[in-house]
């Protein structure tokens, strides 16, 4: 139904072994990966996007946004890094003798509009393979992106051994202004494949450090970065299993994380930058990693985050206009300040959760509910092993809604600001309605009520003071025509082609 959901951000497990029950303790610690070295993933991906690059420059499709260069910061130590048997176009920052790269291409790099396409090797390395391993490895793919290898040569996507290859996916038709600015700001803003692949490689090495102190240990990428809703600018999510029995939050998970941040503050500090445990109701280890440049939120066993990511991922993937739709949206409320829970507004999940249930609630739904349609495949019992799996099976929607993105967008804003009842209702995506708000103390003195699909918390807790309620109610209700949003989606696309604008890479 949509490329490549069946393997992505979470580890390989053997097709023999999916059936187990106990399959923490049961798994090998290392699995063979499929790929020899990081250099094939990269290859591929660069071979891939060249392949794409003339049709893409004659389209002149604005999702053509170069990726952003980070510094170029290699896994390793001050000892020669070694390299893969793989060969390489480009090492280091110059060029050898003789190569060149074509004037068009030199300066910036172009990405296929749909951005998921290919997926990176999830496999756990052996210690033998020494893949992008962490201390002395071979050099980041990040640090060789700056020059593109030969264009010539040619490569399939990597695809998934163990599931064939599902169709692709297709953007709506826009119709009206509106609809067609709200494709222009999902095509620029949408996650690329690039931003995918750091984060998954970055997953797969920490995965094998972990695994060094905690051997059962499991690393998930959730959230955003693989829900289908993630952004060029998200941060990473991971989720640490260590076992399949729950973890006291308070207590077990805190100290699991204390050990985390040792060995990132100790063994990984070259290149795992201000590792920082925050003790809150879920306790995290926020970090940021030198080689993707991207910034992590790790916790330990949070099943229920692995659950709604392919949850997600399903609902972003069965009707098109879903994930412009989402994306807009939390382009508006960033833009408008009311997307920061540390502040005591709406997080990301809860305003996707909300455009889904607006979606749902419709005359003509948009969305159905998944849970009650196929309750046997979001069962929230399932064994994490096969979650996975779940989006592949799951056929597209056919809604007998034909209104375009733009007329959603409006409805979204009068829904919430006119019709949606927030001081009595509280809003289920799981039952595809919203329901009476219920009395227990977790719902109480709340402002917004959204429940999360698996286990029934409020996902919108962090809006606790009236006054951040109120303005985020009165975002809602200045929405009020078509034009207006018309000028505030130009405005918005104006603010991030500004921020994406990339500065030529130095020699």
């Amino acid at each position: 139904m949509f490329p490549n959901s069946s393997n992505l951000g979470r580890p390989p497990f053997p097709p023999n072994r999916q059936q187990q029950i106990t399959f923490f303790n049961k798994l090998p610690v290392n699995i063979p990966p499929v790929l020899s070295s990081c250099q094939e993933v990269v290859d591929a991906q660069f071979n891939f996007q060249n392949a794409v690059l003339s049709r893409t420059l004659l389209s002149g499709n604005i999702a053509t946004i170069p990726a952003v260069t980070p510094q170029p910061v290699s896994y390793g130590n001050d000892s020669p890094v070694r390299r893969s048997d793989a060969s390489t176009s480009f090492r280091g920052r110059k060029r050898l003798s003789g190569q060149s790269v074509p004037h068009d291409v030199k300066r910036q790099r172009f990405h296929s509009h749909n951005s998921e396409t290919t997926v990176v090797n999830q496999a756990v390395p052996s210690p033998e393979e020494r893949r992008l391993s962490f201390p002395g490895s071979v050099q980041s793919p990040v640090f060789c992106a700056r020059y593109i290898p030969d264009l010539t040569g040619s490569a399939l996507p990597l695809q998934d051994n163990l599931f064939p290859y599902p169709k692709e996916t297709t953007l709506p038709v826009a119709k009206d202004k509106l609809s067609q600015q709200v494709l222009d700001l999902f095509q620029v803003c949408q996650q690329q494949l690039c931003d995918l692949n750091r984060k998954e490689l970055c997953r797969t090495e920490l995965q094998r450090e972990i695994q060094r102190i905690f051997p059962q240990s499991r690393l998930f990428l959730v959230g955003s970065s693989l829900n289908g809703f993630g952004t060029r600018s998200s941060d990473g999510d991971l989720c640490l299993v260590v076992k399949e029995e729950p973890v006291n939050q308070k207590t077990e998970a805190r100290h699991i994380l204390s050990i985390v941040q040792k060995l990132f503050s100790t063994k990984l500090s070259r290149y795992i930058q201000r590792p920082h445990l925050i003790q809150a109701k879920v306790p995290i280890v926020k970090f940021r990693d030198k080689v993707s440049c991207v910034e992590f939120d790790l916790n330990v066993n949070n099943v229920v985050g692995i659950r709604n990511t392919f949850l997600l991922r399903t609902y972003a993937y069965i009707e098109s206009r879903v994930r412009p739709l989402v994306l807009v949206i939390k382009k508006w409320a960033r833009f408008h300040d009311i997307n920061d829970a540390s502040r005591g507004t709406l997080n990301s999940y809860s305003l996707v959760l909300m455009v889904l249930h607006y979606l749902q609630t419709l005359p003509e739904p948009v969305l159905p509910s998944l849970q009650k349609n196929y309750p046997e495949s979001f069962d929230p019992t399932m064994h994490l092993h096969l979650v996975h799996q779940i989006p592949y099976t799951i056929p597209p929607y056919l809604s007998r809604n034909g209104s375009s993105l733009g007329d959603l967008l409006i409805g979204f804003f009068k829904y919430y600001a006119t019709e949606f009842d927030w001081s009595r209702q509280m809003i289920s995506v799981r039952e595809a309605k919203a329901v009476p708000r219920p009395d227990g103390i977790e719902w109480r003195n709340k402002f917004i009520c959204v429940e999360e699909p698996f286990d029934g918390t409020n996902t919108a807790r962090a809006v606790h003071e009236k006054q951040k309620f109120d303005i985020i109610k009165n975002e809602f209700l200045k929405v009020k025509s078509t034009s207006h949003l018309i000028v505030l989606v130009a405005l918005v696309f104006k603010i991030v082609m500004q921020m994406l604008v990339i500065k030529p890479a130095g020699f």
